[in-house]
């Protein structure tokens, strides 16, 4: 079994073509309150994977769950991180498709939590991982939220290519999302209270 990764909720292990994630204990939080956490957000990451697969959206495959170890079994990507091929040539026709299936999450009530170039793979289409922040949510406000630290990830790992990157998200999230303008709106108002947020009056 090969450690592929690490995070500040679990582990990552690669065994042959099968991804096992682990959540791991915390010794700063009372024991019972820890387990019940972790307990909560595997199954949680579970109902997201299943409902994933239901609606045939590219992301990793469920193959066990198991929330007394909490152990989480996908099948492994192989592919590349979509922060390793986004360039300038084809970062319009990548960014679209993102903000397009981001747009399908959000309809499904979804948000990812966690969106970033790192946690996207392109094989032949662009795959989604990495649901251990996802949750459940109609409201508005989170999925202005969700996209407003996609651009965020997008200014920091592509600053070169961020506006047309970004805008090209937009582009591809508004033919799909069913509450496009009611969503920009709000990420206007997420992105001033960033902008603002820690500046003296």
């Amino acid at each position: 079994m090969e450690k592929i990764g690490a995070g500040a909720e679990a582990v990552i292990c690669l065994e042959k073509n099968t991804v096992i994630k682990k959540r791991i204990k915390k010794s700063y939080r009372i024991k019972e309150i820890d387990e019940r956490l972790r307990k909560f957000r595997t199954r949680r990451e579970t109902k997201i994977l299943e409902k994933l697969s239901s609606i045939n959206f590219p992301t990793p495959t469920l193959i066990l769950s198991d929330d007394k170890d909490m152990i989480i079994k996908m099948n492994f990507l192989d592919g590349k991180k979509i922060r390793d091929v986004l360039n300038n040539e084809n970062c319009e026709t990548i960014c679209n498709e993102i903000g397009k299936k981001i747009a399908i999450l959000h309809n499904n009530d979804i948000i990812h939590g966690d969106l970033t170039t790192s946690n996207m793979i392109l094989i032949k289409e662009v795959y989604f991982i990495d649901f251990g922040l996802s949750f459940f949510s109609d409201k508005i406000e989170d999925k202005a939220v969700d996209l407003h630290l996609l651009r965020q990830a997008i200014e920091s790992k592509h600053h070169g290519i961020f506006e047309k990157a970004f805008n090209s998200v937009l582009n591809g999230y508004k033919i799909k999302n069913k509450n496009y303008n009611e969503t920009i709106k709000r990420l206007e108002k997420v992105e001033l209270r960033g902008k603002y947020k820690g500046k003296s009056p």
